[in-house]
């Protein structure tokens, strides 16, 4: 193919060839690049969903909390399943406004994607001016939003947006010893299963809001999430 030259020519270099690393260089910038959770991605047809069930004791009717993920970069080394819109059902309507609202605002701040974990850490900082309530196991839930924003980090920790805080089974076996001499020390051990799954008598911890703190040999030492006074 001739190229008509319409400027004057000041100056000129030969073309070498391309090291291995510039070549490898050149065909990673010319890789795609993977899709980021944005405002833009149109909603598909099919996404992955899961739905959790809570009963808090200031509802007369359990809630369902159904989150929709959508995968991204599907069959790639860069593919990762992100939320992408949350739906909560209840027969009780006594708080259909504020759900629906916050179901909207929650759903447009998964599709905007970027650092989830704030919304976590909002939803749970929320206190009901009546007060919180115990769930079953014995967990501290502040108002009604704190429980929507514990499910809503359980789901970002199945699908490894959150990393886990699993204790390790040393310190799980560690704890189930400890929980096993504590009841044996007091002969009994609470039958109640709707109040706590830890000894009657425990108190709560300051770390994980659980009613699962007891007191042997003057340490203080939580059999929820292992924080202990002793170090």
């Amino acid at each position: 193919m001739t190229v008509k030259i319409s400027n004057k020519i000041v100056g000129y270099r030969v073309k070498k060839a391309e090291t291995p690393e510039q070549q490898a260089a050149t065909a990673k910038s010319l890789e795609p690049k993977p899709i980021q959770m944005n405002e833009t991605i149109e909603r598909p047809d099919f996404l992955l969903g899961t739905t959790y069930k809570i009963k808090p004791p200031i509802a007369e009717h359990a809630m369902y909390i159904t989150i929709n993920d959508i995968l991204l970069n599907e069959d790639t080394d860069h593919e990762s399943r992100q939320p992408y819109e949350v739906f909560i059902n209840s027969k009780s309507m006594e708080h259909f406004q504020w759900v629906i609202a916050l179901t909207r605002v929650i759903s447009a701040v998964f599709r905007k994607g970027g650092d989830l974990t704030f919304l976590v850490e909002e939803l749970r900082s929320v206190y009901d001016p009546n007060g919180g309530y115990f769930k079953k196991g014995g967990v501290f839930m502040p108002s009604l939003v704190a429980e929507i924003g514990a499910v809503i980090e359980k789901h970002l920790k199945a699908i490894g947006l959150l990393e886990s805080d699993e204790m390790s089974e040393t310190t799980k076996r560690i704890l189930a010893e400890k929980r096993a001499e504590f009841e044996a020390s007091h002969n009994k051990a609470t039958n109640d299963e709707s109040a706590s799954d830890y000894p009657a008598n425990a108190t709560m911890c300051s770390k994980c809001s659980t009613k699962a703190v007891i007191v042997m040999d003057g340490c203080a030492t939580c059999l929820s999430c292992g924080d202990s006074k002793c170090g």
